[in-house]
């Protein structure tokens, strides 16, 4: 009785490495098989900063940022 219930008390934990797994799985065939020739590298400037270099996504891909708009004021009125 004191096996089934050790058993037992472990079935979530086994079910949540199982999960992480085939998680942690799914993540490396979808990097590995996202189609991008240059995966990038990040590279250490001179002034200390770490940057990310390379890659398959070029800044003209990227949306531009909303043009800023005044905000409406209204009147408050308790």
């Amino acid at each position: 009785m004191a096996l089934a219930g050790r058993v037992t008390a472990l079935l979530p934990l086994a079910g949540a490495v199982a999960t992480a797994v085939a998680l942690t799985g799914a993540a490396f065939f979808t990097v590995a098989h996202a189609g991008c020739e240059d995966s990038g590298r990040f590279v250490q400037r001179e002034d200390g900063a770490v940057e990310f270099v390379g890659g398959c996504l070029d800044g003209h891909d990227l949306p531009t940022a909303p043009e800023p708009v005044d905000s409406a004021r209204y009147d408050v009125k308790p």
